[in-house]
């Protein structure tokens, strides 16, 4: 072991400001409350990422302990995607079980790369938009990239940032968008329990919460099919990033910018 990575366990500054932050967020708990048909989540872990922000400002964290604190990110995604591979195994008979419908809904997450990533390259982002848009951007798939490009790249920056913002956001705006969706259009409920199993935990809960809430008979069957989705998304979705969604948006970034950079030699030239 490296003098370097010795230091990492040695500070203890690092280790018990982020000890504190666990305790001090579990304590506060889960809270939630309706928005008409739509539900917003308060989890453990967005309060966690505020309050670290705001300590990020203060002198109780140093640059020592930011710097610290990036490698041990990856240990902890690589725990998370080690424990994730022990509940695949005993959970694949329930995941057959689950019907073609199941097996197919993780498809249908290919279908944003064609939609963000073309408006990612036209913001102008280069290599970030490829960890942005692969996918939803949650834990095995920021293992996934940090594994291939590495924390620092620009692959890396594009799937942290997503990471946090959906940490963020994600677990409202699905509770909201489920919940509005599911009251206003013709589709059953059912459909949108499968379809907020994205691999996210936080995610699914908020969305499923309020399928719950407007649809309260169908309470069991929207857990069973949310949780059974969402399992599914756990175990094959990092597989179907690897060999399809990350080569698919590395192929697709580089026609998008190939043309982009054709039409600007173009303009350039009829500019001259």
């Amino acid at each position: 072991m490296t003098e370097e990575r010795k230091n990492l366990w040695k500070d203890w500054r690092l280790h018990a400001i982020v000890f504190v932050l666990v305790l001090l967020t579990e304590r506060i708990g889960t809270h939630q409350f309706s928005v008409g048909p739509g539900v917003i989540l308060l989890l453990p872990m967005l309060y966690a990422l505020i309050l670290g922000l705001i300590l990020y400002f203060t002198p109780l964290i140093k640059d020592k302990q930011s710097k610290n604190a990036e490698p041990l990110i990856i240990l902890g995604v690589t725990l998370l995607i080690a424990k994730i591979g022990v509940i695949i195994g005993p959970s694949l008979p329930d995941i057959i079980a689950a019907g073609p419908a199941l097996l197919l809904q993780e498809l249908g997450n290919l279908g944003t790369i064609f939609i963000a990533l073309p408006i990612a390259i036209m913001l102008g982002l280069k290599r970030e938009s490829i960890g942005m848009t692969h996918s939803v951007a949650r834990e095995p798939n920021v293992g996934l990239i940090m594994d291939k490009y590495g924390f620092n790249s620009p692959e890396g920056r594009g799937v942290m940032a997503i990471y946090i913002f959906g940490t963020v956001f994600g677990a409202v705006f699905m509770g909201l968008i489920s919940g509005f969706l599911a009251t206003l259009t013709p589709l059953h409920p059912l459909s949108f329990a499968m379809a907020s199993g994205i691999g996210s935990g936080s995610m699914m809960a908020a969305a499923s919460g309020s399928l719950v809430a407007a649809f309260p008979a169908l309470e069991n069957d929207i857990i069973a099919f949310a949780g059974a989705s969402n399992l599914l998304s756990l175990s094959t979705g990092l597989y179907l990033s690897i060999f399809v969604g990350l080569p698919l948006t590395e192929k697709l970034y580089s026609i998008l910018t190939k043309r982009k950079n054709q039409k600007l030699d173009q303009n350039t030239g009829k500019g001259a």
